[in-house]
């Protein structure tokens, strides 16, 4: 597993599972970010939870292409949230363009190193 993996599973992990915690246990600031109680909060959280399960597997048990769709999904999410949410100002969008950018330097080291699948 090269570097930029690390990082970049490690970055989900530490981001993750306050973010996590934070929605689960309806912290002021998670309500801030991410609204009160509702249907979609709940799937917010499990796809997360989801994203933090995997991240922390994937550390213990490398598998690159697995690394590489990992990130691609969070990159495409993580680019579409400014038009979602319909401002570049939410703390969310800009943790998430930032992670994107490293999202995107690991895939490309992945590609580089690994190829592109057959």
């Amino acid at each position: 597993m090269n570097a930029w993996m690390v990082v970049s599973l490690l970055l989900n992990v530490a981001v993750l599972l306050p973010v996590c915690i934070g929605i689960a246990r309806h912290a002021a600031w998670a309500n801030a970010c991410y609204g009160g109680s509702a249907p979609a909060r709940g799937i917010l959280l499990a796809v997360y939870g989801a994203i933090l399960l995997l991240s922390a597997t994937l550390l213990l048990f490398p598998r690159p292409e697995m690394v590489a769709a990992l990130l691609l999904m969070q990159l495409l999410y993580k680019i579409a949230t400014p038009f979602t949410v319909g401002t570049l100002r939410n703390p969310v969008v800009i943790s998430n363009l930032l992670i994107a950018a490293v999202h995107a330097i690991t895939l490309a080291t992945i590609v580089a190193t690994y190829g592109l699948p057959a």
